[in-house]
């Protein structure tokens, strides 16, 4: 199957491409008519060989069904400044007609016991190639800044360390979690407060011209 990696991975290059430009094109929307934008920025990635050929060892995938059971093989990531926006993103993922959602796994609000969140979202998206559409699958990951320098870190430290982590790092890595949480809460609460109190002022302001 070797040499045949980069005759199979291209679809994946291509959509991720691809969708980097649709969801900066979505920001860029939001920024012309003024709005708050709930995408910050995004990175993608597609798989590495050495780490398909481990999971698929892992997962027990065989080679003919590789592409529908490893589902991010081509993955993308939407850091969003503050906690609601996650929700929002997702609202507008679900919108689009040009996606069919696969699975939706909330990890936001129910981290993985290492402390891990974010909201994943595969779906399959229609690709034109030479030879006409193809289906493929593409996750995203959706995610605050504060959550996204958590997943970083931790997995620096797992590449670096490999094995299980001794106790005590273990449930430190979830309290520096909980903590960047918290900090996801707080600077949403006063992002909200602040969002509050500029459309009521505008709103008085109006009502004295």
């Amino acid at each position: 199957m070797n040499e045949n990696w980069g005759q199979l991975l291209f679809p994946y290059q291509q959509a991720a491409k691809e969708w980097k430009v649709k969801l900066r094109g979505m920001r860029k929307e939001f920024q012309v008519r003024g709005e708050h934008s709930p995408i910050e920025f995004v990175t993608s990635r597609i798989k590495s060989i050495p780490s398909i050929e481990e999971k698929m060892q892992r997962r027990h995938i065989t080679a003919d069904r590789l592409t529908e059971d490893m589902e991010d093989l081509c993955g993308l990531r939407i850091m969003c400044p503050f906690l609601d926006d996650v929700s929002d993103v997702v609202q507008l993922l679900r919108r689009r007609n040009d996606v069919e959602i696969v699975s939706e796994r909330d990890y936001v609000n129910n981290e993985k016991e290492s402390g891990y969140r974010s909201y994943h979202i595969v779906f399959r998206y229609p690709l034109q190639l030479l030879d006409g559409e193809r289906e493929i699958l593409v996750e995203i990951q959706v995610r605050t800044l504060a959550m996204n320098f958590w997943a970083t870190l931790e997995h620096s430290l797992n590449y670096k360390h490999p094995g299980e982590f001794p106790e005590d790092v273990h449930k430190r890595l979830q309290a520096a979690s909980e903590t960047a949480f918290k900090l996801d809460e707080e600077m949403s609460q006063i992002h909200h407060e602040l969002s509050t109190s500029e459309a009521q002022q505008n709103q008085a302001n109006k009502g004295e011209k």
